[in-house]
């Protein structure tokens, strides 16, 4: 946990404005979506910060900030990464590369994406629905 979670102008400063709007855009999909615990943490020796939804114990997905730069992390298990691959083609080629380049681990694959728009947000959106059905209405 952090002694003090960071403003939105600190994050919007630290990634820069246009990388904070896409930000902000993919916490709200993600909001519409699911009634989550959120959690901020430090990102670690790789990034400043760390904002998890997580639920039951288990982690939907984390966002990552740190200077003019972010990471969207979604964490596929053999289930998950099986229903991913049926479905593979469907992905954009943007995303097929992210999941083919990423090593797996006996926990999974962890898929960072660094989201610099919106135009993945679609993709983005399947993988989070593979991990969880949406729990809001």
């Amino acid at each position: 946990m952090l002694d003090k979670v960071p403003s939105n102008e600190e994050l919007s400063e630290l990634m820069g404005a246009d990388k904070f709007y896409v930000w902000q855009e993919l916490c709200n999909m993600i909001d519409d979506l699911y009634e989550m615990e959120r959690l901020w943490n430090s990102g670690g020796k790789a990034w400043k910060y760390e904002y998890k939804y997580r639920r039951g114990g288990k982690t939907l997905c984390a966002l990552y900030a740190k200077e003019n730069c972010f990471g969207f992390m979604v964490i596929l298990g053999k289930h998950e990464r099986d229903k991913f691959k049926s479905d593979k083609s469907s992905y954009s080629d943007a995303v097929q590369k992210v999941y083919d380049n990423t090593t797996t681990y006996h926990d999974g694959k962890w898929l960072m994406f660094e989201l610099t728009d919106t135009s993945q947000f679609e993709d983005m959106k399947r993988l989070l629905l593979i991990k969880r059905k949406p729990n809001k209405k």
